[in-house]
């Protein structure tokens, strides 16, 4: 990252309270977060019925799209050539992207928007939805999986999806990360929690040959706090 580009993003703590708790300002080339913050959700670079104008209105100091919808259609080099994410949505503000792995494997097993619709039927690995294709096959160097748009064959790895979120152009980018359903075992859970931090060193390398943006890392979905402890 260039030092104009370095100056560009910071975080100043406003309030410390007792523990970990406490307040703060991201500061981004876009504009500044106040946090904690709610971050509107505009899964394929637009939230759906309300213009950007709109969001501006109602206070939000951010919008949130997704890499793996985007890298689907229209595609990043579209997003890219429009200008950037910001420009493509007509959102002037600062602008985050999600680095695809919950979409990756939610859909590749056919739950949409949550991970286990029922819990009593998922006690194992190779969970799937009922009467539904397992479209995502994960190992330790990516993901493979075919589109739920019309079945083409993808690969994501840490680099691939960091080059995305990079052309996408977003102000702060989050590492690529394997997402296990709630109901999955305690061995999976743990390899898939290693898994992830490997993957977060590869993020990270990609992400300072690209020096452009903000890179953030999620530990997510494992349901046992201790998983999340061990780092």
């Amino acid at each position: 990252m260039s030092e104009n580009n370095r100056e560009a993003f910071g975080f100043t703590i406003t309030h410390q309270g007792e523990g970990l708790a406490r307040t703060g300002i991201i500061k981004t080339p876009h504009g500044e977060i106040a946090t904690p913050a709610f971050i509107p959700v505009g899964t394929k670079a637009t939230v759906k019925a309300v213009l950007p104008e709109t969001m501006k209105d109602l206070g939000s100091q951010a919008l949130l799209a997704n890499a793996y919808h985007l890298y689907l259609q229209p595609g990043p080099d579209v997003v890219d050539a429009a200008g950037g994410l910001g420009a493509f949505m007509n959102w002037p503000g600062p602008t985050f992207t999600d680095s695809g792995g919950f979409q990756v494997l939610s859909l590749g097993v056919g739950f949409k928007k949550v991970l286990a619709m029922d819990t009593s039927m998922v006690h194992r690995d190779d969970v799937i939805a009922e009467n539904k294709e397992r479209l995502a096959h994960v190992d330790d160097d990516g993901v493979t999986f075919k589109s739920h748009l019309d079945g083409s064959l993808h690969r994501f790895t840490p680099e691939v999806s960091m080059q995305v979120q990079h052309k996408l152009g977003a102000d702060i980018i989050f590492g690529f990360d394997e997402c296990t359903t709630l109901m999955n075992t305690r061995q999976y859970q743990e390899l898939a929690v290693d898994r992830t931090y490997a993957w977060a060193h590869r993020c990270i390398a990609e992400h300072r040959r690209s020096h452009l943006r903000l890179g953030t890392q999620v530990y997510r979905r494992a349901p046992a706090t201790h998983f999340r402890a061990r780092r």
